[in-house]
């Protein structure tokens, strides 16, 4: 990562260009491997290589993806990573101006559906998982009665909780502990219904 800070993303051009479902997942997995090429990703995506390499830099077109060092081989390939360790968005940066209202949603619509999509894969592939990994997976739902800032407060120490797991699978994976190790995606959803 360029930085170990979260970038909330406020500007309508930034969040136009992460809006396409391709650079959506193609950021995903760049936060996942760290740092690759346009051919790596390509391969993971399924999709050409010049596509990933024109989606890529728009990506850093809006500094949502940066340039890394070269990690050998071709030095003609250029290597990408986050610019940030996570991003987020709010809807309270948006709700001035119905076109940023409209485009708020859909890109939280499409994040909400791939994540969907990520989970429906596991639960489609979960019996080739080891008994251990399948043990561990969880799906909760909790219904609270919450104040606003309440929830708000919990979304904050959720996050601390997260970031503190995500310091620390790094840290082993820099150390060379990647026995066992899996990539682990948290999907954490907090907000207001009526019955």
């Amino acid at each position: 990562m360029a930085t170990e800070e979260s970038r909330r993303i406020k500007d309508l051009d930034t969040l136009k260009a992460l809006g396409h479902p391709l650079r959506m997942k193609l950021y995903r997995a760049l936060q996942v491997t760290g740092a690759a090429t346009a051919s790596h990703l390509a391969d993971q995506v399924d999709e050409a290589v010049s596509l990933v390499s024109y989606h890529l830099r728009k990506l850093a077109a809006h500094g949502l993806i940066v340039e890394a060092d070269s990690r050998g081989g071709d030095a003609r390939e250029r290597w990408w990573q986050p610019a940030d360790a996570s991003i987020s968005t709010r809807d309270e940066d948006f709700r001035d101006a119905p076109e940023r209202v409209a485009v708020h949603t859909a890109v939280s619509r499409m994040h909400a559906r791939q994540q969907s999509e990520m989970y429906e894969s596991f639960l489609d592939t979960q019996s080739a998982w080891p008994g251990d990994w399948r043990n561990s997976a969880f799906s909760s739902e909790f219904m609270l009665s919450l104040t606003a800032e309440e929830l708000h407060r919990l979304s904050d120490e959720l996050n601390e909780v997260v970031r503190k797991w995500r310091a620390q699978g790094k840290a082993a994976r820099e150390a060379g502990d990647v026995e066992g190790r899996e990539n682990v995606a948290v999907h954490m959803y907090g907000f207001p219904f009526r019955t």
